[in-house]
């Protein structure tokens, strides 16, 4: 990581993504209060962590699945056509404007940048600048790939231009196409092994997934599709506004450093420990119980150590405002109280618009099937909050983006729960949860 655009630019993401604790500096280390600077210290080692750290997972994405040789391409020693700046962006991968160098800044407004050459690609990575991804580039070659958490729950806020800006840390990536990125891979042989299939398989289930969408019960149960013949992939959910939610998954695994470690060890395939007894069950998780993923321990352990550092930083992400402009301001606060009227607040209770303690819903509670709920150990699902909602409007609601609008939500649960809102009352209530 850059240090001196650390220090440049703390205050910038000071105001935009965290609750009132700037992070330290070496200059200003140990100048306040010994408790406040070692609070801000550790935001700093979980920025860190949540952006760049892979746990090691290089081994998995380069070493096994070759993941790397297809992005550099056949031309620069890999295989395939490579992946060039133009196909990156067509993916959904994200490019931080702020670790380019302003001479590379000028030459892409000028257009003297050939987003059609995987070899820019490689110099992206070489920079550090692909959001969610570390690339080991030496001598013009990729030598390994890997990934960070910042790759599906970063954004940014194309500033610069579509997929090019400045970082929001904790924005859903909607438009991250994880499937066909993984389907890149020129070896997809140990996912196979995994799931006791074909890599033709392997490839028809990531290729169903589409954007914005990932399975994490995949490597669990090795359920590729809903009994419908719909993808199991669930939509990418925020990484912020998470302080006082006690559930932080579509179906209540568990809460943020349960889930940190879940996906550290089990999905991005880092070095590290992880334990849940729950998985050891053939006939719910028959793909966890064979592997042994109830009780993972690597050496050296990549991961543990860095669990509380990432723990305070995403509950220091704050759900971003909506924007001014971006809601009707008098029809939202009509639907504020269509809100409390239709006791939506009975569930979404501010102000994390979820549901305090453990509580989770019956598909049948919701008017919905239970097919993902019967995925994790509870078998229900949790109350989403609704905070930064408008920042991930695309892709559609639900677990499974089922509802491809709020008034489809909306609709939804009038017709389930007969509180027969008027047309204005449901657009009403519409532009407030724009609002939050």
């Amino acid at each position: 990581m850059n240090r001196r655009w650390l220090r440049k630019f703390g205050s910038f993401f000071l105001g935009t993504l965290l609750v009132g604790i700037p992070f330290v500096t070496a200059a200003d280390d140990g100048a306040d209060d010994p408790d406040q600077a070692r609070d801000r210290r550790l935001l700093a080692q979980g920025r860190e962590a949540f952006r760049f750290d892979t746990f090691g997972d290089e081994t998995f994405w380069g070493g096994t699945l070759r993941l790397h040789e297809a992005i550099e391409g056949a031309r620069l020693g890999g295989v395939g056509p490579g992946v060039s700046p133009k196909t990156a962006l067509a993916v959904g991968l994200k490019v931080d404007v702020d670790a380019l160098p302003r001479s590379l800044q000028r030459d892409l407004r000028e257009g003297r940048v050939n987003l059609d050459d995987p070899a820019v690609t490689l110099a992206l990575l070489k920079l550090n600048a692909v959001v969610g991804l570390t690339g080991a580039v030496q001598s013009g070659r990729l030598q390994s790939i890997g990934i960070q958490c910042a790759l599906c729950h970063s954004s940014v806020d194309d500033s610069f231009a579509a997929g090019i800006g400045h970082r929001l840390d904790g924005w859903a990536n909607r438009d991250l196409n994880v499937g066909a990125i993984v389907s890149l891979a020129p070896d997809l042989s140990a996912v196979a092994t995994l799931l006791q299939v074909d890599q033709a398989t392997v490839r028809k289930v990531l290729a169903a997934w589409g954007p914005g969408k990932f399975d994490a019960e995949l490597f669990l149960d090795g359920k590729g599709f809903r009994p419908d013949g719909g993808s199991a992939a669930t939509l990418i959910p925020p990484a912020f506004g998470l302080a006082g939610v006690n559930l932080h998954t579509w179906t209540g695994w568990g809460s943020i450093p349960y889930w940190n470690a879940f996906v550290a060890v089990l999905e991005m395939h880092g070095k590290g420990s992880f334990s849940d007894s729950r998985l050891n069950d053939p006939s719910q998780f028959p793909v966890a119980a064979r592997a042994g993923f109830d009780q993972v321990r690597d050496e050296p352990d990549l991961v543990s150590a860095k669990i509380p550092a990432l723990h305070a930083y995403q509950l220091a992400l704050a759900a971003p405002q909506a924007p001014r402009g971006s809601f009707n301001e008098s029809a939202a606060e009509r639907g504020g109280k269509v809100f409390q009227a239709a006791r939506c607040n009975s569930c979404h209770v501010a102000p994390t618009f979820s549901e305090p303690g453990w509580n989770l819903h019956s598909g049948e509670e919701l008017g919905i099937d239970d097919f993902q709920a019967n995925r994790a150990p509870a078998r229900g699902y949790r109350t989403a909050p609704l905070r930064g909602l408008w920042t991930h409007l695309k892709g559609g609601f639900y677990h499974d983006g089922r509802f491809a609008t709020l008034l489809d939500v909306v609709n939804h649960y009038d017709a389930h729960l007969g509180l027969h809102l008027s047309a204005r009352e449901k657009s009403d209530l519409v532009e407030y949860l724009k609002s939050l």
